[in-house]
């Protein structure tokens, strides 16, 4: 699949276009095939749905301390329709699997959460395809 069609794809299922791919789209186009089997197996529904696998995706980028890659996963998240209820329950999971390390990794995806930040300055780009 070509980089630009992936590109679209992970756009129209997760509402968004991470930064990442455009960059990584025009630097390494061989790289692609990686992030097509992001799209193939996190944002489609299979034995979970996306939605459980984006959720569980937060959770381990939150173990990673991976900062934009928190509200990344949290706004696709919220694009899958996670409740605030499951990104909490998911918010528990990461205190007892990473400690207070791993939920002050998602300070940031909180806020997105409640709404008090906008969806800028995180590695997105909103607006950047438009979701049919």
């Amino acid at each position: 699949m070509e980089p630009n069609n992936v590109i679209k794809s992970i756009d129209n299922k997760m509402g968004f276009t991470p930064e990442i791919l455009n960059m990584m789209g025009e630097m390494n186009p061989e790289l692609f095939e990686h992030y097509k089997k992001c799209d193939e197996m996190i944002q489609e529904d299979g034995a979970l749905s996306s939605k459980v696998k984006v959720l569980m995706s937060l959770a381990v980028m939150a173990s990673q301390r991976c900062d934009a890659c928190c509200e990344s996963q949290m706004r696709s998240a919220i694009n899958h329709g996670a409740t605030k209820e499951e990104i909490m329950e998911t918010i528990n999971v990461i205190f007892i699997t990473s400690g207070a390390p791993g939920v002050a990794t998602c300070r940031k995806a909180l806020k997105m959460l409640e709404g008090k930040e906008g969806h800028s300055g995180h590695g997105c780009v909103p607006g950047k395809m438009k979701r049919q």
